[in-house]
C-alpha cells in the first residue's frame, strides 16, 4: 500500500507544480493531496514538500489553520473570474456558461470563507 501512496503523491506533486507554470489548474490543492500521500508513504518526502520553500507555507497554512492566505484567495478567485469572462468572449453555450459560473461561484466562496492564517 505505501508504494500506492507514493506513487499517487508523486503524480499530485507533478500536477501541483504544473499548476504553478498553468494558471488554470489550481496548484495548492494538488499539493495538499501529494502531502497527505506523502505523510503516509515518506515522511522525507513529506518533510520536503512541507518544509520547501514555496510550497511550503501554503501547506502547513492549510494543514495547522485550515487557512488560505489573502494573497492566495486573490489569485485564485481573479484567476476564476478571467477564466469565466475568456468562456464569455469565446461564446461558449450558455449551459457550459451556467455550469462554469456555479461551479467556480461554489469553489469561490469556500475559499472566500476560509480563515487567512495567521500571517494575517
Amino acid at each position: 500500500m505505501r508504494i500506492l501512496w507514493l506513487i499517487t503523491g508523486f503524480v499530485f506533486l507533478g500536477l501541483g507544480v504544473l499548476g504553478a507554470l498553468m494558471p488554470v489548474l489550481p496548484t495548492t490543492v494538488f499539493l495538499l493531496v501529494a502531502a497527505g500521500c506523502f505523510a503516509r508513504s515518506s515522511p522525507r518526502l513529506h518533510g520536503w514538500l512541507v518544509g520547501h520553500p514555496v510550497f511550503g507555507p501554503p501547506i502547513l497554512n492549510w494543514q495547522l489553520h485550515g487557512a488560505i492566505s489573502h494573497g492566495a484567495k486573490r489569485l485564485a478567485v481573479g484567476t476564476m473570474a478571467v477564466v469565466f469572462a475568456t468562456s464569455v468572449v469565446f461564446g461558449l453555450p450558455w449551459v457550459v456558461l451556467a455550469a462554469q459560473g456555479l461551479l467556480m461561484g461554489v469553489g469561490a466562496a469556500f475559499i472566500l470563507t476560509r480563515p487567512d492564517g495567521p500571517s494575517a
